[in-house]
């Protein structure tokens, strides 16, 4: 059986172009007959969607802060199943993580160092030429178990500009393997959770086609295939990231909720279960013949008005609840609340299953790796058991409502953050989003 081969797309900071230069590569590869797979490192959950649109397959997230070694080693080994190559994006830069365990920081670093992967380095060369050089060497020895298999220059203003900066890496010893013109056109539509996500850009395809274009005229594809290298992986079977919460399990998808873990997802349908998918924004409710109701975080701050009078939806809801668990992460957990105040100051009625009132107009953001200890039985895992994941909104808790909360929650680096979510009857939330069970 052939080893796949990978590498790692990383970068000095966010904000350097990793995600247009990844999957623009991705394309381009794919075009030529490559077959190739994608990963994220870390917890972002949108830019797994752009690989899978890039790649044909499904993308998936690899964080080593909250999944165990097995994991993590499984869902590697799943991603490049059948693939020639697998190519990692790095979250922010290579180095950002938190203060943890050896090889448990959340960093991409973590990844080339556990799967042996060289690191394709991004630099956005905007504002400087030969200090490129000095970014370079400092990446190639910062870390002497991982190694860079070149250098690709970003936002490269003129042939001149380019060739200051690509000739002080090259004396440096470090491989220079493609430069990329300054194009405006190259920038991803944004908005406040970061990248419109690729399933709502109408025009992807083209998007995407536009970005291969680049990279097959800027890249050494040659070159940057042959420095890949075998992965090193481990064998030690997995379990789900989280059990199953129910045989079938009606699931919230549309354009206010859709941010849902590929691999929490597949998790649960290796493990038997089956994905019931229907569409509040459509005013449907979940199908009765479902045993678990979940509401997925995504944007409902941008479709209050719509959810709110969604009555065939909120009845249905609460008809469910009455019987069955109901659970929202994030914007299923504003959802679930009583009020949402939206950007303009007006104030919506939700589904009321829980008590507290959210506000997207008086914003405050939160971000961060998130420990909980689980204060009851619920549809992420059961009383004292404790779930990883990660916590990334502007909407704010105004009123905390009546309800018992969900968990004790810690930050990444074990500082006591306090109770967090509630839980009601059949019902829970929390602003988290579950990863994985600290043992999975």
């Amino acid at each position: 059986m052939t080893v796949p081969r990978g590498l790692i797309v990383g970068a000095p900071r966010s904000g350097s172009g990793k995600t247009s230069v990844t999957i623009g590569l991705l394309r381009a590869l794919a075009r030529r007959g490559v077959r190739v797979a994608a990963a994220k490192s870390g917890p972002d959950y949108i830019d797994p969607g752009f690989h899978k649109f890039a790649t044909g397959r499904m993308g998936v997230n690899l964080d080593t802060w909250s999944m165990a070694p097995p994991l993590l080693d499984t869902l590697a080994a799943s991603a490049a199943d059948g693939a020639d190559l697998l190519v990692i994006e790095s979250a922010m830069g290579l180095f950002d993580g938190i203060d943890a365990a050896p090889g448990r920081s959340g960093a991409a670093s973590d990844l080339a160092r556990r799967y042996g992967l060289p690191v394709l380095l991004v630099l956005d060369v905007s504002g400087q030429s030969r200090t490129a050089a000095a970014v370079a060497h400092g990446f190639a020895t910062f870390d002497p178990e991982i190694a860079l298999a070149g250098v690709v220059l970003n936002k490269v203003g003129s042939e001149r500009h380019r060739s200051q900066a690509a000739g002080a890496i090259a004396r440096a010893g470090i491989r220079v393997l493609g430069s990329v013109p300054r194009n405006p056109d190259m920038a991803l539509p944004e908005r406040h959770l970061g990248l419109i996500q690729a399933s709502e850009l109408a025009g992807i395809e083209a998007i995407l086609d536009g970005l291969a274009d680049v990279m097959e005229a800027s890249l050494d594809l040659d070159a940057i295939l042959a420095a890949a290298r075998p992965l090193d992986l481990a064998t030690v079977p997995s379990g789900p990231a989280l059990p199953p919460p129910g045989q079938r399990i009606a699931l919230a998808q549309d354009a206010a909720f859709s941010f849902v873990y590929p691999h929490v997802v597949a998790g649960w349908r290796a493990a038997g279960a089956e994905l019931v998918p229907f569409s509040p924004l459509a005013d449907e409710a979940p199908p009765d013949d479902c045993d678990c109701c979940w509401l997925p975080g995504g944007y409902p701050e941008l479709h209050a008005g719509p959810l709110a009078a969604a009555s065939h939806f909120r009845e249905g809801v609460a008809r469910f609840a009455a019987q069955r668990p109901v659970h929202g992460e994030c914007g299923g957990f504003i959802a679930l609340g009583a009020t949402l105040e939206d950007a303009g100051g007006v104030v919506h009625p939700m589904l009321g299953l829980l008590g507290h009132e959210t506000s997207f107009a008086r914003r405050k953001m939160n971000l961060g790796y998130r420990s909980a200890r689980l204060l009851g039985d619920t549809p992420i895992g059961l009383k004292d058991s404790v779930v990883r994941g990660h916590e990334f909104h502007y909407a704010r808790v105004v009123a905390a409502g009546p309800d018992e909360a969900l968990a004790e929650v810690s930050d990444g680096i074990g500082n006591l953050i306090g109770p967090s979510g509630g839980r009601r009857g059949n019902v829970t939330g929390t602003f988290f989003h579950a990863i994985a069970s600290e043992t999975g």
